[in-house]
């Protein structure tokens, strides 16, 4: 990329200088995409004076290199206990969103994703994940070091100062090909990519999706699970459960993306669940998840090993299949209510976990159905779906009944109540869904379902059940949390440079307010809402 190019782009930003000090502060990040991002802030008197020091750096940097240039802007001196009272005060952890500088000629400056990308702000131990307040305070423990790695001895005790400059920015990136505008909104897309080109980039964005999570598989098809990135600390848990559904979702994107070599480690992925979590009771097999078997892993288990029997040909696992199935009812009560957890000798443990469970066993039951056409198993899905419509689960807005619902509605394609079910399902959260501020991935999965099933009720004639709702709102929404998750949820270049290992984490899923975790759960849900909008919306 010419750095004249970079240079009129930095210009069109406007706001480049500060009047009341009469000054302009440029911001240069740069990564190699394996180091993490070398931060500069300089600071003079006229922008082609700092854009000599930004344009020297730049001839020295490779062409494929992550840059991103920011213009300083709306800085506000605070006292140290204003500065500290607002960072207390902020809502969710990781939500603070300025810059921040111990001096007021930002030699001990910091951008806000410096501190993001090394948890530079901690919560109090109180502090519960979700929307309240983390008492957020400052780790100078983390602070001094990294100043001292970037710029050398420290100008000011950073521990001391009374006052604290807050900051935002407005700024550019490119990865050496293409310069895209920082967004400055005050949302969780803010200092992220203004999307130029929705289809292509949601297209990347699966395809380097897929490829990290089938990077996490190690040989012995066991999944790692996760990262801490910002505290470089790897996730040692492990839900046998989420190990199958993220192979469900990594086959529909191998499915996507045409890499069909991967199936191989799917396959091996696969025996290593039915070897490593699972149990055999009465010819029927259970994901035993840490002495649990949860209604939600018999859905998985049925869905993962229909949809590799659908898309690889290979029917290595039919007998595993019907276990599968001959295990559904073992969870259904006397009454017909599902009951979601049992003890390995199929007592029951919990009537009750998670509204999940009920609409993942009939989306994972109707792909069998459709797999086999085994009249048993068809039995079983309208049992389930009636006993759903007659206690009213449209009220639950539950993605995976959506997605139930529109898997049955194959099957059953002239079913009102199914269709009213899940009509009712989604819009009722139509407004929780236009104002959620986290990426929050079921949502778009939820939406995916919902517009389908609009498209089937009408195809089908049933048009006056749609009356009462909002279609372009649907479709409105549907758009915007697709785009939002690819710019609020996904590893990209600009967000991952400032971590420790920036191109391990591209094609990864992140909750900002978990300290930017990454799961292989995260990357299931939005792979699969996002491959279903872009199948749906560009490949019809």
């Amino acid at each position: 990329m010419a750095i004249n190019q970079l240079k009129q782009s930095v210009r069109k930003l406007g706001d480049l200088d500060d009047p009341s000090t009469q000054t302009v502060t440029l911001v240069l990040s740069v990564s190699d995409r394996r180091q993490r991002a070398k931060v500069d802030f300089i600071r003079q008197p006229t922008f082609s004076a700092a854009w000599q020091i930004v344009a020297a750096t730049l001839a020295k940097t490779a062409q494929n290199a992550w840059v991103r240039i920011e213009v300083v802007q709306a800085i506000q001196k605070l006292s140290r206990p204003q500065f500290e009272a607002r960072l207390a005060k902020v809502a969710r952890m990781n939500y603070w969103r300025d810059g921040i500088s111990f001096d007021a000629d930002f030699r001990t400056a910091l951008l806000e994703m410096e501190i993001n990308g090394q948890a530079m702000f901690r919560p109090s131990k109180s502090h519960r994940i979700g929307r309240n307040s983390a008492k957020a305070w400052v780790d100078y423990d983390r602070v001094v070091p990294y100043l001292k790695r970037r710029d050398g001895e420290l100008a000011v005790d950073v521990t001391k100062m009374a006052s604290i400059w807050t900051f935002t920015t407005a700024g550019i990136f490119t990865t050496g090909g293409q310069i895209w505008p920082l967004a400055t909104t005050e949302t969780c897309a803010k200092g992220i990519r203004v999307l130029a080109d929705p289809e292509a980039e949601i297209k990347q964005t699966i395809d380097d999706g897929e490829r990290f999570l089938i990077n996490q598989l190690k040989p012995t098809g066991e999944f790692i699970y996760g990262y801490f990135p910002s505290r470089q600390r790897v996730l040692t848990g492990y839900n046998c459960v989420r190990h199958f559904s993220s192979l469900y979702a990594l086959l529909e994107a191998i499915e996507f993306t045409d890499r069909t070599a991967d199936y191989a480690k799917i396959k091996q992925a696969i025996q290593w669940g039915l070897e490593n979590a699972t149990i055999v009771v009465d010819d029927a097999i259970f994901i035993n998840d840490n002495g649990e078997l949860k209604l939600g892993g018999q859905a998985l288990l049925m869905l993962t090993l229909s949809k590799y029997q659908a898309v690889t040909g290979d029917d290595t696992f039919k007998a595993v299949l019907m276990q599968a199935f001959r295990g559904v009812p073992h969870f259904i009560g006397t009454d017909g209510k599902l009951v979601h957890v049992l003890n390995p000798d199929l007592t029951l443990k919990a009537a009750y976990r998670i509204i999940y469970y009920e609409g993942e066993v009939v989306f994972g039951l109707a792909r069998l159905y459709e797999l086999t056409k085994d009249d048993d198993v068809l039995a079983l899905v309208k049992q389930i779906l009636d006993f759903m419509v007659a206690n009213d689960y449209g009220r639950y807005h539950d993605h995976w009944i959506s997605y139930a619902i529109n898997e049955a509605l194959q099957v059953f394609p002239d079913n009102r109540q199914y269709m009213a079910l899940g009509l009712k399902n989604v819009f009722i959260h139509l407004k929780f869904i236009e104002e959620r501020e986290t990426t929050y991935p079921t949502l778009l999965e939820l939406l995916d379902a919902a517009v389908k099933m609009t498209d089937m009720v009408k195809a089908s004639g049933n048009d006056d059940l749609l009356a009462p709702y909002n279609l372009r709102r649907l479709r409105q929404a549907l758009k915007y949390r697709a785009e939002y998750e690819v710019t609020t949820g996904s590893f990209l270049p600009e967000i991952a440079m400032y971590l420790y290992a920036p191109s391990k984490f591209i094609g990864g899923f992140y909750a900002r307010h978990d300290s930017f975790r990454t799961r292989i759960d995260d990357c299931e849900h939005f792979l699969s809402g996002l491959i279903n909008y872009y199948n749906y919306t560009y490949r019809r």
